[in-house]
Protein backbone atom coordinates (compact mmCIF):
# COMPACT_ATOMS: atom_id res chain seq x y z
CA UNK A 1 0.00 0.00 0.00
CA UNK A 2 1.81 3.20 -1.51
CA UNK A 3 -0.58 5.68 -0.69
CA UNK A 4 -1.38 6.94 3.21
CA UNK A 5 -4.65 5.46 4.78
CA UNK A 6 -7.51 7.54 4.98
CA UNK A 7 -8.09 4.89 8.54
CA UNK A 8 -5.41 3.36 10.32
CA UNK A 9 -6.41 0.83 13.06
CA UNK A 10 -3.25 0.60 15.23
CA UNK A 11 -2.65 -2.84 17.86
CA UNK A 12 -6.26 -1.89 19.13
CA UNK A 13 -7.70 -4.58 22.55
CA UNK A 14 -10.78 -4.52 23.78
CA UNK A 15 -10.93 -6.04 27.10
CA UNK A 16 -13.85 -6.21 29.85
CA UNK A 17 -13.12 -6.76 33.93
CA UNK A 18 -14.83 -9.94 34.90
CA UNK A 19 -15.90 -9.66 39.13
CA UNK A 20 -13.71 -12.80 40.53
CA UNK A 21 -12.51 -14.04 37.31
CA UNK A 22 -9.65 -12.91 34.70
CA UNK A 23 -10.47 -9.92 32.48
CA UNK A 24 -11.73 -11.02 29.28
CA UNK A 25 -10.20 -10.22 26.21
CA UNK A 26 -12.72 -10.18 23.33
CA UNK A 27 -10.15 -8.72 20.62
CA UNK A 28 -6.39 -7.54 20.52
CA UNK A 29 -3.50 -6.49 18.66
CA UNK A 30 -5.51 -5.72 15.32
CA UNK A 31 -3.99 -4.07 12.89
CA UNK A 32 -5.36 -2.80 9.80
CA UNK A 33 -5.78 0.43 7.13
CA UNK A 34 -8.34 1.29 4.77
CA UNK A 35 -7.68 3.12 1.81
CA UNK A 36 -9.71 6.35 1.35
CA UNK A 37 -12.26 5.17 -1.67
CA UNK A 38 -12.39 1.37 -0.05
CA UNK A 39 -15.39 -0.44 0.60
CA UNK A 40 -14.20 -2.69 3.47
CA UNK A 41 -16.44 -5.54 4.98
CA UNK A 42 -15.38 -7.82 8.20
CA UNK A 43 -16.80 -10.93 8.87
CA UNK A 44 -16.70 -13.25 12.22
CA UNK A 45 -18.73 -15.42 14.28
CA UNK A 46 -20.72 -13.47 17.11
CA UNK A 47 -18.35 -13.14 20.26
CA UNK A 48 -15.03 -11.99 18.14
CA UNK A 49 -15.86 -8.22 18.82
CA UNK A 50 -17.11 -6.51 14.96
CA UNK A 51 -19.41 -4.21 16.67
CA UNK A 52 -16.96 -3.25 19.05
CA UNK A 53 -14.18 -2.44 16.43
CA UNK A 54 -16.76 -0.21 14.68
CA UNK A 55 -17.83 1.24 17.76
CA UNK A 56 -13.98 2.20 18.17
CA UNK A 57 -14.30 3.44 15.03
CA UNK A 58 -17.49 5.56 15.61
CA UNK A 59 -16.01 7.07 18.58
CA UNK A 60 -18.71 5.06 21.38
CA UNK A 61 -16.20 3.26 22.89
CA UNK A 62 -12.64 3.19 23.59
CA UNK A 63 -9.65 0.74 23.07
CA UNK A 64 -8.11 -1.16 25.82
CA UNK A 65 -4.92 -0.50 23.95
CA UNK A 66 -3.74 0.89 20.64
CA UNK A 67 -5.65 3.71 18.70
CA UNK A 68 -7.35 4.74 15.64
CA UNK A 69 -6.01 7.15 13.06
CA UNK A 70 -8.12 9.15 10.82
CA UNK A 71 -7.08 11.25 8.27
CA UNK A 72 -3.57 12.08 10.44
CA UNK A 73 -5.86 12.47 13.54
CA UNK A 74 -6.32 9.79 16.92
CA UNK A 75 -10.19 9.22 17.67
CA UNK A 76 -11.14 10.77 21.01
CA UNK A 77 -14.74 11.04 20.47
CA UNK A 78 -17.75 10.81 17.97
CA UNK A 79 -17.65 12.90 15.40
CA UNK A 80 -19.83 14.36 11.73
CA UNK A 81 -17.00 13.14 9.87
CA UNK A 82 -18.06 9.73 10.58
CA UNK A 83 -21.34 8.51 10.53
CA UNK A 84 -23.14 5.52 11.12
CA UNK A 85 -26.14 3.05 10.01
CA UNK A 86 -27.39 0.83 12.80
CA UNK A 87 -29.07 -2.17 12.17
CA UNK A 88 -32.13 -0.02 13.27
CA UNK A 89 -33.23 2.86 11.31
CA UNK A 90 -33.34 4.78 14.57
CA UNK A 91 -35.43 7.53 12.99
CA UNK A 92 -37.52 10.17 15.56
CA UNK A 93 -40.57 9.45 14.86
CA UNK A 94 -42.53 12.64 15.51
CA UNK A 95 -40.12 14.03 12.34
CA UNK A 96 -41.30 13.47 8.69
CA UNK A 97 -38.44 11.77 6.21
CA UNK A 98 -37.27 15.59 5.38
CA UNK A 99 -37.37 16.32 9.35
CA UNK A 100 -34.91 13.43 9.87
CA UNK A 101 -32.77 14.27 6.91
CA UNK A 102 -32.64 17.77 7.72
CA UNK A 103 -31.81 17.52 11.47
CA UNK A 104 -28.77 15.80 10.49
CA UNK A 105 -27.72 18.31 8.22
CA UNK A 106 -28.47 20.84 10.54
CA UNK A 107 -26.05 19.14 13.06
CA UNK A 108 -23.22 19.49 10.58
CA UNK A 109 -23.21 23.08 9.66
CA UNK A 110 -25.49 24.73 12.10
CA UNK A 111 -24.96 28.32 10.34
CA UNK A 112 -26.87 27.30 7.13
CA UNK A 113 -29.76 28.52 5.84
CA UNK A 114 -33.19 26.87 6.19
CA UNK A 115 -33.36 26.69 2.44
CA UNK A 116 -30.36 25.54 2.12
CA UNK A 117 -30.49 22.74 4.97
CA UNK A 118 -33.65 21.24 2.84
CA UNK A 119 -32.26 21.34 -0.17
CA UNK A 120 -29.20 19.43 0.98
CA UNK A 121 -31.61 16.79 2.54
CA UNK A 122 -33.74 16.55 -0.76
CA UNK A 123 -31.04 15.88 -2.51
CA UNK A 124 -30.11 12.51 -0.27
CA UNK A 125 -33.44 11.98 -0.16
CA UNK A 126 -33.66 11.80 -4.04
CA UNK A 127 -30.30 10.15 -4.20
CA UNK A 128 -32.30 7.16 -2.06
CA UNK A 129 -35.31 6.55 -4.22
CA UNK A 130 -37.33 8.67 -1.87
CA UNK A 131 -38.24 11.56 -3.58
CA UNK A 132 -42.51 12.18 -3.12
CA UNK A 133 -41.87 10.35 0.64
CA UNK A 134 -40.25 13.60 1.99
CA UNK A 135 -43.52 14.48 4.06
CA UNK A 136 -44.03 10.68 5.49
CA UNK A 137 -43.88 10.28 9.07
CA UNK A 138 -41.52 6.74 10.04
CA UNK A 139 -45.03 5.00 10.91
CA UNK A 140 -46.03 5.67 7.19
CA UNK A 141 -43.25 3.82 5.82
CA UNK A 142 -42.12 0.07 5.15
CA UNK A 143 -39.27 -1.13 6.62
CA UNK A 144 -36.92 -0.76 3.64
CA UNK A 145 -37.82 3.17 3.46
CA UNK A 146 -36.69 3.54 6.72
CA UNK A 147 -33.49 2.35 6.15
CA UNK A 148 -33.20 4.36 3.01
CA UNK A 149 -33.87 6.96 5.61
CA UNK A 150 -31.21 6.06 7.64
CA UNK A 151 -29.00 5.84 4.17
CA UNK A 152 -29.90 9.13 3.11
CA UNK A 153 -29.31 10.84 6.47
CA UNK A 154 -26.20 9.11 7.35
CA UNK A 155 -24.99 10.08 3.89
CA UNK A 156 -26.23 13.68 3.47
CA UNK A 157 -23.35 14.90 6.08
CA UNK A 158 -21.38 14.32 3.86
CA UNK A 159 -18.94 11.88 6.20
CA UNK A 160 -15.72 10.90 5.26
CA UNK A 161 -16.31 7.25 6.83
CA UNK A 162 -19.54 5.30 6.35
CA UNK A 163 -20.01 2.61 9.02
CA UNK A 164 -22.45 0.42 8.74
CA UNK A 165 -23.58 -2.28 11.26
CA UNK A 166 -25.57 -5.16 9.48
CA UNK A 167 -27.96 -2.41 8.21
CA UNK A 168 -29.95 -5.04 5.98
CA UNK A 169 -29.79 -7.76 8.66
CA UNK A 170 -33.49 -7.14 9.41
CA UNK A 171 -35.20 -6.72 6.23
CA UNK A 172 -36.82 -9.47 3.83
CA UNK A 173 -34.37 -11.25 0.58
CA UNK A 174 -35.75 -8.39 -2.29
CA UNK A 175 -36.03 -5.41 -0.14
CA UNK A 176 -31.97 -6.19 1.31
CA UNK A 177 -31.08 -6.83 -2.44
CA UNK A 178 -32.27 -3.92 -3.28
CA UNK A 179 -30.70 -1.60 -0.46
CA UNK A 180 -27.51 -3.98 -1.22
CA UNK A 181 -27.69 -2.45 -4.81
CA UNK A 182 -28.50 1.22 -3.44
CA UNK A 183 -25.52 1.26 -1.17
CA UNK A 184 -22.86 -0.06 -3.60
CA UNK A 185 -24.22 2.52 -6.92
CA UNK A 186 -23.67 5.16 -4.17
CA UNK A 187 -20.49 4.35 -3.05
CA UNK A 188 -18.85 3.82 -6.37
CA UNK A 189 -20.40 7.49 -7.49
CA UNK A 190 -19.44 9.34 -4.68
CA UNK A 191 -16.28 7.29 -3.62
CA UNK A 192 -17.31 6.41 0.15
CA UNK A 193 -14.97 5.48 2.23
CA UNK A 194 -16.97 2.40 4.02
CA UNK A 195 -16.62 0.04 7.05
CA UNK A 196 -19.06 -2.64 7.01
CA UNK A 197 -19.34 -5.53 9.65
CA UNK A 198 -21.86 -8.50 8.18
CA UNK A 199 -22.64 -12.00 8.84
CA UNK A 200 -23.52 -12.85 5.49
CA UNK A 201 -20.60 -14.22 2.81
CA UNK A 202 -22.58 -13.36 -0.67
CA UNK A 203 -23.44 -9.42 0.97
CA UNK A 204 -19.36 -9.21 1.37
CA UNK A 205 -18.85 -10.62 -2.21
CA UNK A 206 -21.17 -8.33 -3.63
CA UNK A 207 -20.15 -5.03 -1.50
CA UNK A 208 -16.61 -4.88 -0.47
CA UNK A 209 -13.42 -4.58 -2.31
CA UNK A 210 -11.25 -6.43 0.58
CA UNK A 211 -12.95 -8.78 3.21
CA UNK A 212 -10.90 -8.75 6.84
CA UNK A 213 -11.82 -12.31 8.53
CA UNK A 214 -12.06 -12.61 12.25
CA UNK A 215 -11.41 -15.30 13.95
CA UNK A 216 -13.21 -16.73 16.89
CA UNK A 217 -13.70 -14.67 20.05
CA UNK A 218 -12.80 -14.30 22.86
CA UNK A 219 -9.30 -13.28 22.17
CA UNK A 220 -10.22 -12.53 18.62
CA UNK A 221 -7.66 -11.47 15.83
CA UNK A 222 -7.54 -10.85 12.10
CA UNK A 223 -6.92 -13.86 10.47
CA UNK A 224 -6.28 -13.10 7.03
CA UNK A 225 -7.54 -9.91 4.78
CA UNK A 226 -9.10 -11.12 1.53
CA UNK A 227 -8.98 -9.16 -1.80
CA UNK A 228 -12.18 -9.25 -3.76
CA UNK A 229 -10.91 -11.08 -7.20
CA UNK A 230 -14.34 -9.67 -8.89
CA UNK A 231 -14.26 -6.43 -11.04
CA UNK A 232 -15.00 -3.35 -9.07
CA UNK A 233 -17.97 -2.60 -11.50
CA UNK A 234 -20.01 -5.54 -11.02
CA UNK A 235 -23.50 -6.84 -11.62
CA UNK A 236 -25.59 -8.60 -9.34
CA UNK A 237 -27.35 -10.87 -12.03
CA UNK A 238 -23.92 -12.13 -13.45
CA UNK A 239 -22.02 -12.16 -9.84
CA UNK A 240 -22.15 -15.89 -10.00
CA UNK A 241 -20.85 -16.41 -13.37
CA UNK A 242 -17.59 -14.90 -12.74
CA UNK A 243 -14.98 -17.49 -13.22
CA UNK A 244 -13.70 -16.80 -9.16
CA UNK A 245 -16.71 -16.44 -7.43
CA UNK A 246 -17.01 -19.78 -6.44
CA UNK A 247 -13.41 -19.97 -5.40
CA UNK A 248 -13.90 -17.06 -3.53
CA UNK A 249 -17.29 -18.22 -1.77
CA UNK A 250 -16.34 -21.24 -0.96
CA UNK A 251 -13.09 -19.58 0.59
CA UNK A 252 -14.64 -17.62 3.15
CA UNK A 253 -17.62 -20.53 3.77
CA UNK A 254 -14.67 -22.65 4.48
CA UNK A 255 -12.98 -19.89 6.90
CA UNK A 256 -16.28 -19.93 8.72
CA UNK A 257 -17.45 -23.16 8.98
CA UNK A 258 -14.05 -24.42 10.15
CA UNK A 259 -11.14 -22.22 10.32
CA UNK A 260 -12.60 -19.38 12.19
CA UNK A 261 -12.50 -21.96 15.21
CA UNK A 262 -9.53 -23.77 14.53
CA UNK A 263 -7.10 -21.11 14.16
CA UNK A 264 -8.72 -19.60 17.05
CA UNK A 265 -7.30 -22.75 19.35
CA UNK A 266 -4.02 -22.83 17.64
CA UNK A 267 -0.72 -21.21 18.06
CA UNK A 268 -0.43 -17.67 16.95
CA UNK A 269 3.70 -18.56 16.12
CA UNK A 270 4.74 -16.99 12.86
CA UNK A 271 1.47 -14.85 12.79
CA UNK A 272 2.52 -11.01 12.33
CA UNK A 273 -0.60 -8.70 13.77
CA UNK A 274 0.91 -5.58 11.95
CA UNK A 275 0.47 -7.99 8.25
CA UNK A 276 -1.81 -10.26 8.65
CA UNK A 277 -1.69 -12.38 5.01
CA UNK A 278 -3.32 -10.84 2.68
CA UNK A 279 -5.47 -13.87 0.17
CA UNK A 280 -7.01 -13.25 -3.59
CA UNK A 281 -8.91 -16.84 -4.18
CA UNK A 282 -8.91 -17.34 -8.05
CA UNK A 283 -10.81 -20.17 -10.03
CA UNK A 284 -7.25 -21.54 -10.44
CA UNK A 285 -6.84 -24.62 -7.91
CA UNK A 286 -4.00 -21.61 -6.09
CA UNK A 287 -4.36 -18.59 -4.06
CA UNK A 288 -1.92 -15.89 -4.06
CA UNK A 289 -0.88 -15.27 -0.50
CA UNK A 290 1.19 -11.79 -0.09
CA UNK A 291 3.10 -11.65 3.29
CA UNK A 292 5.11 -8.92 4.17
CA UNK A 293 8.52 -9.08 2.38
CA UNK A 294 7.03 -11.30 -0.82
CA UNK A 295 4.26 -12.37 -2.77
CA UNK A 296 4.13 -16.16 -3.32
CA UNK A 297 1.46 -18.24 -5.29
CA UNK A 298 0.50 -21.63 -2.90
CA UNK A 299 -1.61 -24.45 -3.09
CA UNK A 300 -4.63 -23.57 -1.23
CA UNK A 301 -4.20 -26.20 1.41
CA UNK A 302 -0.89 -24.10 2.11
CA UNK A 303 -2.24 -20.71 2.26
CA UNK A 304 -4.61 -21.93 5.05
CA UNK A 305 -1.39 -22.32 6.91
CA UNK A 306 -0.29 -18.64 6.83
Amino acid sequence: MTEKPLISIEGIARRYPAPGRQTTTIFENLWLPIRRGEFVCMIGHSGCGKTTVLNILAGLDAPSDGEVIVDGKAISGPSLDRAVIFQSHALLPWRTVLGNVAFAVKSRWPKRAKEAIEEQARRFIELVGLGGSERKRPAELSGGMKQRVGIARALSIEPKILLMDEPFSALDALTRGTLQDEVRRICLDTGQTTFMITHDVDEAIYLADRIVLMTNGPGARIAEIVENPLPRERSRIDLHRHPHYYALRNHLIDFLVTRSRTLRDQPADGHDPRHPPVVRPSAAPELVVTTPGDAATLPLAAAHKH
